[in-house]
């Protein structure tokens, strides 16, 4: 059979020069119907009698979109065309398809001129478009939706297996916030005119059959996402459904820019991120403009595709999120209201405040950005308007922290682009000589780490924060993680593990961006010999003490000069705040001087190793894929409630850390025998909670023996992580933010310091 197409030269060409000037009520029409060679089959003209009143604005603004669409000629076929459909009933009873994209505001005032004519049709061939919703979790400015809805009738998915994600299982925190979206998304598709379906599965593939059988569907769309098992699953997803005869097609909603559109003018990928978005500012094209929600949706046969009930959240976690809700709003609609809020709020001032940890200095933003419930391309467009208009006023403050800002979201791409060049940077360093690092393999100390009981109080009231809320400011993550990995010298992939499991926002690549900066194993990262003193940066993230006491109620009485270092106030001042070292505040179970020299060691150690390997390699993105990552802690892969939240007998198990006794607001000075117990220190006999393994325990004289003698032996592992071979570009760095201390043998400032949240 002959498939036709039609161009319609000239549809709906309006008289409305003669409308306007004379007010008429008669619009003239032409078409003209060609087959598939081009040839002219028919031309057909009507005209139409308009029964109300067309006003001027609308004739011009329609006379203006048809002009357009007349000058591009389209002549396409219909089955490769994701455009808006009409029958046009003629005298002759012919009826044909228009191709002619027009916006959404022109197509409705066609329809209200030629309303009782003109109706919504699918494409020939029939069927439906499958829309799979993943992390895009909103109707606007979504490339996916927007192509089904051209398509016709649609049947929205959301599939969760996380099962498929291996190690990383969504945490608590995110859990309730995906909860909390997916129904957000729900009630705006059903005013829509359809509704999500949701399905409970381990193997998503095997799901969207199940729907494509169960609806009919001939068409799959969805929007890319970048991390290494999503980019398996979807290279898998196009092929099996091809084999099924169902047409695929994915889109760009999370970046600005694809990864393999942005790259040297060799043609290869940028290893630092100051080159990448340098390159990302100046590229030829703009990023595309944000698409508006659709006014409607035709809703798929959902008779045969029931959705399954999805379990999130047992009774226990329900309590431990019930205060989420008074903190965050998640939905995309909420995403909007967050972002309208920082644009005319805290962003002018974004460069003076984003370093203060005691207050609401950043965008909040990056749970809604992780979700997809906002599109970065609508963040950057609507920034960049702000950054035009404080230019225009002189507003130079305001222009630098839209650069600052900007900054920010350039390098929450980074780490897409990363992840896309470099699959496995989640879980190996990408500088080749750290495979000969040895890390520090003690659960004593990542157990006092996670439950904030250091003995630094920045640091101890960011891990507060942390588990209380799944929140933390994004310079205290720079702190928490720079002290987990320099001072304590634990693997960096276990202190990302417990922020994946942990934060609201946890996102893989994000994560694995500032883990991996903290560490060194970036070209543009900060030296692994860079420690930063938690003291210095106390006083400067939280000069007042503020945020420390908010956190750390038991220390707060404690006087601003003494409160980011307790352990040299005097006796007299720790006894009126309260306060007994050893007892309801740790003392530090790690000396900063002491940490510098065991770095120090591990590192010469380290570069012995590499002198002495026969295929060692100079530094850069190469291979070492001989060796093998530490294991997780055990408490990380084996303290497992039963929860099953399948409609099948399989059973799924929740992580918990059932020793996570993390102190609330209210017991400040509670004495340690009347107190939950985070981290045995030796004080109580009356405990019987797990604790911690004694080469964390403090010294005889726990009140004020010298820092540092709570570490007994220490382990290390000398674990090495395949890598990748590519050639190092040259270091770009910027002055550290952080006073530090770096005595390494190839000098190296920190770069940009990463932002988990924007």
């Amino acid at each position: 059979m002959v498939k036709w197409q039609a161009s319609i030269v000239h549809f709906l060409k309006l008289n409305t020069d003669a409308a306007i000037r004379g007010g008429s009520k008669q619009i003239g029409t032409r078409g003209i119907i060609r087959d598939h060679h081009g040839h002219v089959m028919a031309e057909v003209a009507r005209t139409f009698a308009c029964s109300f009143e067309v006003v001027e604005a609308e004739l011009i603004a329609l006379r203006e979109g048809l002009e357009f669409a007349d000058s591009l000629n389209y002549q396409l076929e219909a089955a490769e065309v994701d455009s808006l459909s009409i029958v046009w009933e003629l005298e002759s009873d012919f009826t044909f398809s228009s191709l002619v994209e027009l916006s959404h505001d022109v197509f409705a005032l066609i329809l209200k001129l030629c309303r009782g004519s003109c109706q919504y049709i699918s494409h020939e061939g029939g069927g439906c478009s499958i829309v799979w919703f993943r992390r895009d979790l909103r109707v606007e400015d979504n490339p996916a939706l927007a192509a089904g809805v051209r398509a016709g009738a649609v049947v929205a998915v959301f599939i969760w297996a996380p099962e498929e994600e291996g190690h990383y299982y969504p945490g608590r925190v995110s859990r309730w916030w995906l909860k909390q979206s997916l129904a957000h998304l729900d009630i705006s598709l059903r005013r829509l005119g359809t509704s999500l379906v949701t399905k409970r599965s381990t193997d998503c593939i095997s799901s969207l059959l199940e729907v494509v059988k169960s609806t009919g569907a001939t068409q799959l769309f969805f929007n890319h996402l970048y991390d290494p098992i999503s980019l398996v699953r979807d290279h898998r997803a196009k092929e099996v459904l091809a084999a099924q005869g169902v047409a695929v097609r994915s889109f760009n909603a999370d970046l600005l820019y694809e990864p393999w559109e942005v790259h040297d003018d060799k043609g290869r990928p940028f290893t630092t991120f100051a080159a990448f978005w340098e390159r990302c500012l100046s590229m030829l094209y703009d990023p595309e403009a944000p698409l508006l929600p659709p006014k409607r949706i035709i809703s798929g046969d959902l008779s045969r595709c029931p959705s399954d009930t999805l379990v999130f959240e047992d009774e226990f976690e329900k309590g431990s999120n019930a205060l989420l809700a008074r903190a965050w709003s998640p939905g995309w609609s909420n995403a909007d209201k967050a972002l309208t809020t920082f644009i005319n709020g805290p962003l002018i001032e974004y460069s003076k405040n984003r370093k203060k940890a005691d207050s609401a200095t950043t965008s909040f933003l990056s749970p809604h950005l992780h979700f997809g419930e906002v599109s970065v391309r609508k963040v950057f467009h609507l920034v960049r308007i702000k950054q035009v208009l404080w230019a225009n006023e002189g507003n130079k403050e305001g222009e630098e922290s839209v650069n600052l800002f900007l900054q920010s979201i350039g390098l929450r791409e980074y780490s897409r682009y990363m992840s896309f060049n470099h699959p496995y940077s989640h879980e190996r360093p990408l500088l080749g000589h750290l495979k000969y690092f040895s890390w520090v393999v003690d659960e004593g100390l990542f157990k006092a780490w996670r439950q904030g009981r250091t003995g630094y109080p920045l640091v101890d009231a960011g891990m507060r924060e942390l588990w209380a809320t799944g929140w933390l400011h994004d310079r205290i993550r720079v702190v928490v993680s720079s002290f987990f990995v320099k001072v304590l010298q634990l693997p960096w992939r276990w202190g990302m593990k417990y922020f994946w499991d942990t934060l609201l926002d946890a996102d893989l690549e994000s994560d694995a961006l500032g883990w991996q900066y903290i560490s060194g194993t970036l070209p543009d990262g900060r030296e692994l010999d860079r420690i930063d003193d938690p003291r210095l940066q106390g006083y400067k993230f939280d000069p007042n003490g503020e945020y420390v006491r908010r956190w750390l109620p038991e220390l707060s009485r404690l006087p601003t000069e003494w409160i980011h270092h307790p352990w040299n106030a005097p006796e007299s001042v720790l006894q009126a705040a309260g306060i007994e070292l050893g007892s309801n505040y740790p003392l530090p179970i790690v000396e900063i001087d002491e940490a510098k020299v065991r770095l120090q060691a591990a590192l010469s150690q380290m570069w012995q190793n590499e002198a002495a390997t026969e295929n060692g390699m100079e530094e850069g993105l190469g291979d070492s894929s001989e060796s093998a990552s530490i294991a997780f802690p055990q408490d990380m892969q084996t303290e497992m409630e039963n929860e099953t939240i399948r409609i099948n007998p399989t059973g799924t198990r929740i992580q918990r850390y059932e020793d996570q006794m993390v102190p609330s607001m209210t017991s400040s000075l509670v004495r340690i025998e009347d107190e939950e117990t985070y981290v045995d220190l030796g004080n109580s006999v009356y405990d019987s909670r797990a604790e911690v393994p004694m080469n964390v325990n403090a010294a005889e004289d726990p009140r004020r023996a010298p820092p540092g003698h709570a570490i007994m032996p220490i382990v290390r592992t000398n674990n090495a992580f395949p890598q990748f071979n590519f050639t190092t570009g040259r270091r770009n760095s910027e002055d550290s933010t952080a006073e530090s201390s770096s005595s390494s043998r190839r000098e190296r400032d920190g770069g940009v310091v990463p932002l988990w949240s924007p």
